[in-house]
């Protein structure tokens, strides 16, 4: 044991062992394997709670509690990072990262939630106690005294340059997004500085739990009524979605359980649909949703191809991610096959479909709002290595769709390099033309000027998610 971490034995003082908070255990707990093991909270999370609440540690609202301090310390890392930098002499790369994971949630305690500052500091320093030893709590208590002394806003007029100086790293700071980010997003946003506020403000917000009732097995009046007015509402576009209200519990619902229904963001449904509501020329019998993992889509489009008559294949590079599509699927009322199948070499003949989906993997930066951590884990050249691979796979969806039918190039980013520059550099290439997507989003307002579709979280109330309908003409 190092000196500083010795038991401190001031005469006429006894030693207090510290108290182990367990909400904030848990969510200590939760921020290492996020930092540690590229974790995301939202695989990490569910676990914990779950294991908390069987041992007896949990009720409902300490779970609350618990949520809260990991996603609201993981959306707002950077403005923290750029507070706790201003009260402490040395950089933080040298601060140890557990250390730098309680003064960032003793942070968010203090400037992010209504706690009190004698509670959020108190509590902060037990913690500190427990898992980094008495010395060490002292260094957290003084950083966090400091910050203590004024609030998010008085901070930010310290850390954050002025707008008028630098409006990109005054946007960085203020909501919480590398600086690359808010350049990429502001880009495809376009317009001023009122709509990227929105938009980067609208990713630090908590989203909503949306389920989606899988078609021929499930109705959105089914899970309303087993879920009630107060627990639950209709969705906002989607025919099949229906928005928890907060703290409710998806799998306490039987359709959930039996796998008829499951939790899929709205824009997700909403691409399936129009691709599934897009115009064809000719049959409409087979259908290949080309990038299938983890099986959300791939389940609605089995669903809806089933009401037709019409097969769905649904492949998937990944064999355990394969697995999960076929476990999304089971049960469908109409014909459909999962494979494990690369979509850049894939086993089944040109032109053999009517439909095909292509929901390429890339950056995530629509999603920003379910996995806040990955803006910290993102880098711009993260894009030259998904670039050559959404390209190929679109290329194989143009293949794979006979001529007169129909591609849907969908895509959880709104990163104009992840998705118009993709469609056009492809369509040099190909007898193929663009379709408007937007009449197949009825009723969705500010669709843009199209002929394709991107989804905002703050316009929409959805992810990011973009959609591209392309006709094969020869």
């Amino acid at each position: 044991m190092n000196e500083q971490d010795r038991r401190p034995r001031q005469q006429g003082k006894p030693y207090r062992r510290p108290k182990k908070d367990p909400v904030r255990m848990l969510a200590f707990e939760a921020l290492r394997a996020v930092d540690e093991r590229d974790a995301y909270a939202n695989l990490v999370l569910p676990p914990l709670l779950r294991k908390a609440r069987e041992k007896g540690d949990f009720d409902g609202r300490d779970a609350a509690l618990a949520t809260e301090l990991v996603y609201g310390t993981l959306r707002r890392q950077g403005t923290y990072d750029a507070v706790i930098a201003a009260c402490v002499d040395r950089p933080l790369r040298e601060v140890d990262p557990p250390v730098l994971d309680v003064l960032s949630l003793g942070a968010h305690q203090l400037l992010g939630t209504r706690i009190p500052t004698h509670a959020a500091v108190s509590a902060s320093v037990e913690l500190a106690r427990v898992v980094l030893g008495d010395g060490r709590a002292k260094f957290v208590n003084a950083v966090l005294r400091k910050i203590a002394r004024h609030d998010l806003d008085g901070w930010l007029e310290q850390v954050a340059p002025p707008y008028d100086e630098d409006p990109e790293d005054h946007l960085a700071v203020v909501h919480s997004h590398p600086r690359w980010i808010v350049s990429a997003l502001w880009d495809s946003l376009g317009g001023g500085r009122a709509g990227i506020e929105d938009l980067l403000e609208a990713d630090n917000e908590r989203p909503e739990v949306t389920l989606v009732a899988r078609p021929g097995r499930s109705t959105a009046g089914e899970l309303l009524g087993a879920l009630g007015e107060e627990a639950a509402l209709p969705g906002r576009w989607s025919p099949y979605a229906v928005r928890l209200s907060e703290g409710g519990e998806p799998g306490a619902i039987e359709a959930v359980r039996e796998g008829r229904a499951g939790v899929q963001d709205e824009g997700s449904q909403l691409v399936a649909l129009a691709l599934a509501n897009a115009p064809l020329d000719g049959p409409d019998k087979a259908w290949l949703d080309g990038c299938a993992g983890p099986g959300g889509k791939a389940a609605m489009l089995a669903g809806l191809a089933a009401e037709r008559g019409a097969l769905l294949l649904a492949a998937e590079k990944q064999p355990h991610r394969a697995g999960l599509v076929a476990k999304a699927l089971a049960g469908n009322p109409g014909p459909y096959q999962v494979i494990a199948a690369d979509g850049t070499r894939p086993p089944w003949r040109s032109g053999t479909f009517d439909r095909v989906l292509m929901d390429v993997p890339c950056t995530g930066l629509g999603a920003l709002r379910r996995r806040p951590e990955a803006r910290w884990r993102r880098r711009p050249d993260d894009l030259d290595g998904f670039a050559p691979l959404q390209r190929g796979l679109l290329r194989t969806a143009l293949d794979s769709v006979r001529v007169g039918g129909v591609v849907g190039y969908a895509t959880c980013s709104p990163h104009l390099a992840e998705t118009r520059a993709v469609v056009d550099d492809v369509l040099k290439h190909h007898d193929a033309e663009l379709l408007d997507a937007r009449p197949h989003f009825p009723g969705v307002p500010a669709l843009g000027d199209g002929p394709d579709v991107q989804l905002w979280p703050h316009v929409h109330g959805t992810d990011a998610m973009y959609l591209a309908l392309i006709r094969r003409t020869g």
